[in-house]
């Protein structure tokens, strides 16, 4: 689904919202800390919910839980033995031996299994990546499913007539404030309303990415074979409109070789993306799209045709598995959250023995990358001999279902081209390599957390993406007989709109440039 890289940093918070907030926080069963930060006059246009940067207070509210992590019966104590005394990192000091040992027991459940009942699962455990699909797919409770909304100016803005960035932040703070007036009552868990590119400079970033793609198509499949263009969660379905716009307008003869379809996992957003056609003029009318819906992680039928693959703002909310080392023999674990009877929630580490992370730690051993957990071996050493010194590094967050989708494009898009856009870095993140964000809503003020072991459906968990290990991986998967420089090509998404982009149309009339701004915090993958 397409998201928004989010144009605000921290929110007004005052005494009398702590005081709401905790309430807030022991309804959805964890506990609150209020942490002050400096205030800041720099702006970060990186997160999913608008604040304008003249409004901004000088402290933050985050709600977390501290969860510790619990043993697994596969784990011995002895597997992080040292002549040191040790940190033994997997035991929860809260509770008792029986007790952990029972929340180890727990059956192993999936996503799958759970979107399958309407209330959230209880005495079970869950790989991580599961946990967070639960959490943001979930067809009653998921986020995506009650709380997100894509903002989307009914009028395309008028650059030339703003006159410069603080002016167009305002008007859209007054527009945000508008849609979220309409929304919901403002003390209660509101939803989130997400701001993309596309939808910000619609339609010139869409022309961007048109640019792109007929580039390369006249450059080596025109006029022999069709244009063909998947789309993986089109939101508003605003990206599809603009590039079918400008290949009609601008390219007529492509235009009738020209075939667009959207795989779109929300059965609401497929919905409404067939509904944008309607409201249009029937001149407007654009009738090569096809909308299924469908998730691509369950996509079953081969295309052998050439075409282009599009995922704009995307990746982001693709969720992750998580891993720790043994501090002395380097060895993987992954994480796993016990769910006991009352919804609390607990880690538990063991020796990695799911398949698809077993697959992503092999191919990435490939590329030659090494975690930065486990870098400066020297000084962990050192550490490791000291009295209760850890037994595991920290957590490091691996894109799981990321390599799902290269596998996916390997075996049932054999011929496609990769177009992707999304993060390579996010303020705010919990704490770990490569770790989300983790955010809501509460009375109008963003509240960034310090766990991703939150309420399901309450809270918006996003990632950012490695996009030069994304290359590597990619290589490996997708196109191991072809050199790297004539397989991918990664560049800011600023340096992309330079080149494809028509700067005169986002462009104030102070000179300033907002497209450029923006979102400098996204990277373009093409291959």
């Amino acid at each position: 689904m397409s998201n928004l890289t989010r144009l605000s940093a921290r929110l007004v918070h005052q005494a009398s919202a702590a005081r709401d907030l905790s309430g807030f926080a022991h309804s959805t069963r964890r506990t609150l800390r209020v942490a002050t930060t400096p205030n800041q006059r720099h702006q970060h246009y990186s997160f999913r919910t608008f604040h304008h940067p003249r409004r901004q207070d000088a402290s933050a509210t985050l709600l977390t839980r501290r969860n510790h992590a619990s043993p697994s019966p596969s784990v011995s104590r002895s597997s992080f033995h040292t002549s040191a005394v040790r940190q033994n990192l997997i035991e929860d000091p809260r509770f008792s031996p029986e007790k952990i040992a029972s929340r180890a027991q727990y059956p192993i459940i999936t996503a799958k299994d759970a979107a399958g009942k309407k209330t959230m699962p209880l005495e079970c455990k869950m790989l991580v990546r599961d946990f967070i699909d639960d959490s943001l797919y979930h067809p009653h409770y998921g986020y995506f499913s009650k709380q997100a909304v894509i903002f989307s100016p009914e009028t395309d803005f008028e650059f030339e007539k703003i006159k410069d960035n603080m002016e167009f932040l305002d008007i859209i703070a007054d527009k945000y404030k508008e849609i979220e007036d309409d929304m919901d009552v403002r003390d209660e868990v509101a939803r989130q309303v997400w701001h993309t590119p596309t939808e910000l400079f619609k339609p010139w970033y869409g022309y961007a990415i048109a640019k792109y793609i007929v580039t390369e198509y006249k450059l080596n499949n025109y006029p022999d074979k069709d244009l063909i263009i998947y789309e993986m969660g089109a939101g508003n379905g605003t990206l599809m409109l603009n590039i079918l716009d400008y290949i009609q307008q601008f390219e007529p003869s492509v235009y009738e070789r020209t075939r667009y379809r959207i795989i779109e996992i929300s059965k609401k957003l497929a919905q409404r993306q067939g509904e944008r056609q309607e409201v249009r003029d029937v001149t407007r009318r654009h009738g090569c799209v096809e909308v299924i819906n469908k998730s691509i992680f369950e996509w079953d039928t081969v295309v052998t045709d050439n075409c282009f693959f599009v995922g704009m703002e995307v990746l982001d909310n693709f969720s992750h598995d998580m891993i720790r080392y043994d501090s002395v023999t380097e060895e993987p674990l992954q994480a796993m959250v016990a769910i006991d009877e009352e919804g609390e929630y607990t880690e538990i580490y063991t020796p990695v023995s799911d398949p698809l992370i077993q697959r992503y730690l092999s191919i990435r051993k490939q590329t030659g990358y090494r975690p930065p957990v486990l870098g400066r071996r020297l000084l962990r050493r050192i550490r490791n001999r000291l009295p209760f010194a850890p037994n595991m590094t920290g957590p490091e967050f691996i894109p799981t279902k990321l390599l799902m989708l290269l596998e996916t494009l390997k075996t049932h898009f054999p011929q496609h081209r990769l177009v992707l856009s999304d993060f390579f870095t996010l303020p705010e993140a919990i704490p770990g390599t490569d770790a989300p964000v983790v955010q809501t809503r509460y009375m109008g003020t963003m509240v960034p957390c310090s766990t991703y072991m939150v309420m399901p459906g309450m809270f918006d968990i996003f990632f950012p993406t490695n996009f030069e290990l994304l290359r590597d991986m990619y290589q490996q998967v997708c196109r191991p007989a072809l050199g790297m420089e004539k397989s991918v090509k990664v560049q800011t998404q600023r340096e992309f709109l330079e080149r494809y982009g028509d700067l005169e149309r986002t462009r104030t009339y102070s000179g300033e440039n907002p497209m450029l701004m923006y979102y400098e915090n996204n990277k373009m993958f093409m291959s």
